[in-house]
Order: structure tokens, then sequence, then C-alpha cells
């Protein structure tokens, strides 16, 4: 008989000190050789891990232990992470002023032919020394651990690009200022290049400075989930009301809520009816209406009217507990990114450092006397001109133009990776209510009964409708003022519960609802039934107008496409991406509108899980899945997917899940970002092509390749000169993307 294998746990804490694609997968083995973990996975752009092991065999302390031991930080806890992220951003942006300050003095004091106005001291090798020492070993030291650690683990990555050719230019221009007439012997002026390592370093950890900042916000969606949640709760109790903390709430609790406040956990209709504003569960934009028996939900909004409710979910069992918990492990579950500029050092940088050492032992053997000097210029220009600079600006400067431009266009990006992501995905999914629609409904369709007028059938229904708070009353209100329609006043106003409103107008007793409420009335909805089909078959809400128990005709209201929405579907679609619909509403309404926005693919009666699902089984099939969307319950949805879109005029909580936010509702704008991304990710490809050109050709000038032949020497001042070129062509054609048609 074989034992039960044992419950596998799961494991998700932060993981600090990240710097590149290389440090998650450093962290990723050094997880995945703890004995008894089967699977762990390290989200570069949130900094967390998630790890699945037998808690037989290993524990959460041992976990820590092995990223710890792999040289990285752990936080456990949400506070503790927000904490740690906190402190990093503020120790890198101090970096940058300090730095930043250094190596302009350096800078400007290494500059003698262009600023000879500068003060002598500042042009002394020994001033520039000091002055590059604490940004070379106090700022740089980062870049000294990553490079350490990724050593450790027979990798490279830009930390080692980052180290090597820094120090070289460091260690190179500290020689010549310590021993020049070394130097001289050979011929060679003893020049410096402070300014080259400085900068650098400071343009290197500018560029983190940015990253931190943006990774720091991933928690922003949790909180303010966490912050629709009411603090409070009125609990009945043998001595009445109670006010309580929401934490204190117990299943079984009769719970009393108000007009116009938030459900503070899920539960039953115990006394009393209400409409309930659930769209942030369902999508739906119409509020259900409640009564005793039915189910509501926590953090829903009671629109009108008090009733009482027994809890039956607390605590971490409510639903919107549940979103929380889809939403952090969406964030969590994001494979990161491989930077294309690490794929290639963890290549180039240990090619260049071989090449570095064989220059130096070729000339050291084989060359000229003296043979020690010539080799060491030789070794050092091979470095020199390697240095990372053009590579470390390859993909910030593209990026930061790409979002700079997006913001014009009102598309706001929150990390490099989702614009260089988000043309690659093969699969665009659409909210419908609120994103495709307007979120709201319309009157769209005004039938009069045979003798009526359209007019007189507004005015009616608006009168009576001008009371109500049903967003279906006040769009008849709207449709009615839209069309310069007077509306009077109502006497003896009364709401009917789920079948609509009734009222005197003029000393005409207006009814307008369903088909059962105006034909109990004596109203025959017989000459219209046929219409009433034709719009309820189109997914639209009919509603009857009937007047001293006469039928006046019916309305057709529905939640309306946006302008733009059927274009930029079939943008899309021109441009070879897979359209799908996801919506909470019913499958009829859910048709009529996808087939108006050009949509085939639909899923409908989708709550937030299965959204989030959805997403997962399209990811699952090796599809990138972008997810547009603006509601609560898209939130995780939004957060699984590869890149998620929120629209401007929606949620908090939904941008805050989202990588790209689009100011406004204009659809457009979705295609515009396609367009942009692959403008971006062009430029970054002709950036790297330019960075590693020079290094082509000039590696092998700068190891003497062409001495033997034209007597052709490249000295370091040359190529630090070809470096910098290689760095003003990538920022260059980077600024191109300003001036980019999208």
């Amino acid at each position: 008989m074989t034992e039960p294998e044992a419950a596998e746990s799961r494991f998700d804490f932060s993981v600090t000190g990240m710097s590149c694609a290389s440090c998650a997968a450093n962290v990723e083995r050094a997880l995945r050789r703890v004995p008894g973990v089967r699977e762990a996975n390290v989200n570069l752009a949130a900094g967390r891990a998630s790890v699945f092991y037998d808690p037989g065999r290993v524990g959460p302390r041992d976990l820590a232990r092995a990223v710890r031991e792999a040289g990285y930080g752990t936080a456990a806890g949400e506070g503790e992470a927000e904490r740690a992220a906190e402190r990093e951003y503020r120790s890198l942006r101090a970096s940058v002023i300090a730095g930043g300050v250094l190596a302009l003095v350096i800078f400007l004091g290494s500059m003698t032919r262009w600023f000879p106005w500068m003060p002598a001291f500042l042009q002394d090798p020994f001033v520039l020394w000091a002055l590059a020492t604490p940004v070379q070993f106090v700022l740089g030291w980062r870049f000294y651990a990553g490079a350490w650690s990724a050593l450790r683990h027979g990798s490279a990555n830009m930390n080692t690009l980052v180290a090597v050719g820094t120090s070289a230019a460091y260690l190179y221009s500290a020689a010549a200022t310590a021993f020049p007439a070394f130097f001289l012997r050979a011929g060679i002026a003893p020049d410096v290049y402070f300014d080259t390592s400085a900068v650098i370093i400071v343009l290197i950890l500018f560029g983190r400075t940015l990253e931190a900042r943006a990774k720091g916000r991933t928690s922003d969606a949790i909180r303010k989930l966490m912050g629709l949640r009411p603090r409070t709760a009125r609990v009945l109790g043998p001595e009445g009301e109670k006010e309580v903390p929401v934490d204190a709430v117990r299943v079984g609790d009769v719970v009393v809520v108000r007009r116009g406040e938030r459900l503070p956990v899920d539960g039953t209709v115990v006394d009393g009816r209400s409409s309930i504003d659930e769209s942030m569960i369902t999508g739906e934009s119409l509020p259900a209406d409640k009564g005793p028996g039915d189910a509501v939900t926590g953090a829903t909004l009671n629109k009108w009217g008090r009733f009482t409710f027994r809890a039956s979910k607390v605590g971490e069992d409510t639903v919107l507990a549940q979103i929380v918990r889809l939403v952090r492990e969406a964030q969590g579950s994001k494979a990161p990114i491989q930077r294309l500029a690490d794929a290639v050092a963890a290549v180039f940088v240990p090619a260049v450092i071989v090449i570095a050492v064989l220059t130096f032992v070729v000339w050291i053997v084989f060359g000229p006397s003296p043979s020690l000097n010539v080799a060491l210029l030789h070794f050092v220009s091979v470095l020199i001109i390697a240095c990372p600079c053009a590579l470390g600006l390859a993909t910030p400067t593209a990026i930061m133009v790409g979002t700079g431009r997006g913001a014009e266009r009102g598309i706001l990006i929150k990390s490099g990776e989702s614009l260089e992501t988000i043309h690659r995905v093969k699969t665009f999914v659409f909210d419908k209510t609120g994103t495709l629609t307007h979120g709201r409904p319309e009157v769209t369709d005004v039938v009069t009964a045979p003798g009526a007028t359209a007019e007189r059938l507004l005015a009616l229904a608006a009168a009576v409708e001008h009371g109500s708070e049903h967003p279906l009353g006040q769009a008849i209100v709207r449709k009615a003022k839209e069309g310069g329609v007077p509306i009077g006043e109502t006497d003896d106003f009364r709401a009917l519960e789920g079948l609509g409103v009734e009222g005197v107008v003029g000393g005409t007793r207006v009814i307008v609802g369903s088909a059962r409420l105006v034909g109990s009335a004596g109203a025959d909805t017989a000459p219209l039934a046929g219409e009433a089909g034709r719009l309820t078959g189109q997914g639209k809400t009919v509603a009857y107008v009937a007047a001293d128990g006469r039928l006046e005709g019916l309305l057709g209201l529905a939640d309306t496409l946006k302008p733009g929405a059927r274009e930029a579907v079939a943008g899309l679609r021109e441009m070879g991406y897979r359209v799908t619909m996801l919506t909470g509403d019913n499958e009829r309404t859910a048709r009529s509108v996808a087939a108006e926005a050009g949509i085939e693919e639909v899923l409908a009666e989708v709550l937030p899980g299965d959204k989030a699902q959805a997403v997962l089984a399209l990811q699952a099939k090796g599809e990138r899945v972008a997810m547009v969307g603006d509601g609560i319950n898209d939130a995780p949805a939004l957060a699984r997917a590869d890149v998620g879109l929120a629209l401007g005029t929606g949620t908090d909580v939904a941008m805050a899940s989202a990588d790209i936010t689009l100011i406004s509702s204009d659809l457009a704008a979705v295609v515009t970002a396609v367009g942009l991304s692959r403008r971006t990710l062009r430029t970054i490809k002709q950036n790297l092509f330019w960075a590693f050109a020079y290094n082509v050709v000039g590696i092998p000038v700068a190891a003497g390749l062409l001495v033997p032949f034209l007597g052709l020497r490249l000295d370091p001042m040359i190529a630090s000169a070809a470096m910098a070129l290689s760095s003003v062509s990538v920022v260059t054609n980077s600024l191109r993307l300003r001036r980019a048609k999208i």
C-alpha cells in the first residue's frame, strides 16, 4: 500500500536586489536546487517569487535562506516588501543626485579643450581621481556585487558589463595619473578617462531609479481594492444596532445597510428591498433588484432603500478578498521578459574579456619593446571600446522617448516591458460594459402605438421617471431632454420594485414598465408584441408606456457601443490580431453588442475569476494576451494578461492593475499603442545594432589587428571617442521617435 503524497504548499514572497533578467534566473536556480521544491517562478517586474514545495521536506525559512545565499534579499509581508522597495528607490535617487553632481564636475574638468575657463585645480588628474573614486566604488558597488553574483553562478549580465567597462576606464586613468612616465616612455600621452566611468555609472543608476519607481507601484491595485471594503458594519443584536469593526463581523450576524452605503461582507437578504450596484462583480451596468432570500456581495453599493442581511462569508472568504487574491497571484505569475541586452551580454562580456586577455598575451609575447606597456595599452583599449555605455542606453532611451510619445497621445505606459510586449500579443480580449460600450443604458428605439406620437410618449415617460433613481429611468429623462421634449410634473409617484413606476401627469395616470405591469392596468400590448420581440432579440430592455389604461408605445434601451469601437476592432483584426469579448452580461445581449462591434468570439456571463481563467487558458495555448477593461471586476484579468490596458475613465483599481492606461475612452488608442510598440521595438533593435557595430569594427582594431599591415594603432583616447560616438548614435536614433507618425 503506497503512502499518500504530502499536500503541496505555496510560498509567495518578495525578492530584493534583482536588477536584470539574469538575476531572476539566478534566484530561480537557487530555489529549484532546494530539496523538496517542485517549481519556482520569479517575476522580475513585480520583484516576487512563487514557490511550490513539499512542506514535509522544506519550509519558508529554508527558501528565504537559499535566496539570501544567492546574494539577494527577501521580504515576506506586503508591508515589508513595500518598505524595502521604497528604501531601494530612495537609495538609488540619492545615488543619482550625488553621482550626477560629481560626474558633472569631473566631466567639465576633463574637457579642458572645451572648457578652458574651469579652475586649474579641477583640471588636476589627482583631483579628478579623488572625485571619481567615490562614484566608482561607493555609488558603483551595486554593479560589482551584481557582477560577482553572476560570476558565482557562471553567467554574465549588465552588471558585468558595467563593472568591467568602468573599471577598465577607471584603472587605466588611475595608472596614467600615478605613473605618467610609463606611458611617456611608450610614446603615448597619459590621458585620463575618469569622466567616462563616472558618467556611465550615473546614467545606468538613473535608469534603475526609474525602474525602481515603477516597481514600487505594483501593490497599488491591492491597496485600492482593500479600500473598497467598509471599515465598520452595523450589526443588529438584542440591544439594537451596534457599529463594530468589519473584522468583528461573524458568519450568522444580521447586518443593517442604509442607502448609499457599501456592504461590508457577503450574505443573504433577510428583510427589505433595494437595488444594488454590482458592476464591480458582474460588469453589468444595471443595478440588481434584491429582496428577501437574494444573495448580496460585500463592497457592492446599495443604491436606495434600507435592508438587513445575514452574513454568510467574512474575512478572506468574501468575493472581494478572492478578487484581491486573484490580482496578487496574477501579478506574481507574469513570466519575466528576457531583455535583449542581457541576453547578448551573457555572450558578449565573456567574449570581450577573452579577446582582451588574448590581446595582452599576444602583444607581450610577440610585441615590440617595451612589450608590457604595449600589451597593457592594447588590453585596456579593447575593454574601453567594449564599455557598455551605448548598450546600457539602447533600451532605456528608446523606452523613455516612446513612453513620452505615448503620453502625448493619451497613452500612459507604466513600464518598458509592456511597451515592448504589446505588439507581440496574439489576442486582444475586450471587456464589454464601460469598455466597448458607454457603461450606462440609453434609449435606442422609440416605438409608438397607433394614434400616439413619439413626443407625447417621451413626455409622459420622462415625467414619471423624472423622480426615479433607476438608470433606465434616468436614460429616458436624458432622451427627452436631448430631444427638447417638455417634462411635466408628476403626482402620486410610486416605484414598483422589479416591475416599473407609475404616477399622475396632468391628471393622466401613466405607467412605465414591463408588459405585465401595463397589462394589469388594462393596456393591450399585443399590437407591439412583434416590435418588443425584435428589440428583445437584440439584447435590449423594453419599457412599455401606458396612459389611463391605453398603450402609448414602448422604448428600447441598451448599453450602446462607443464611437470608434468598431473601427478599433477592425484595425486590430487588419493587423492580424485575434479579438475576443468577455462580459458578465447574458449571452443574448453579449452577442448583439459583439456583432455590432465586429467581434466573433464571445464569452458571456463570466465572473471575475472566470475572466482571469479565460486569459490564462489562452496563455496556456502559447498565446500572448492583451486585456482591455475598465471595471473592478476586470482587475484580475488585467493583471493576469501579458499586457493589461485600462481606460482612464474607468476605476482606479483597474488602472492600477493594468500596464497601460488610456486617458480617454477612445479605443483607437489601443491601435495607436500597438503602433507605438512596433516603432519603439524597431528603434531598440536599431540602437543595439549601432551599439555593437562600433565594437565589431573597433575591437579588432583596438586589439592591434591592423598594426602589422597599416601600422594603425587604436589608443584609448580614440577608443573612448568611438564609444562616445556610439552613444550619440543611440540617443539620436531614439529621439527620432518624437517625430514618428503613429
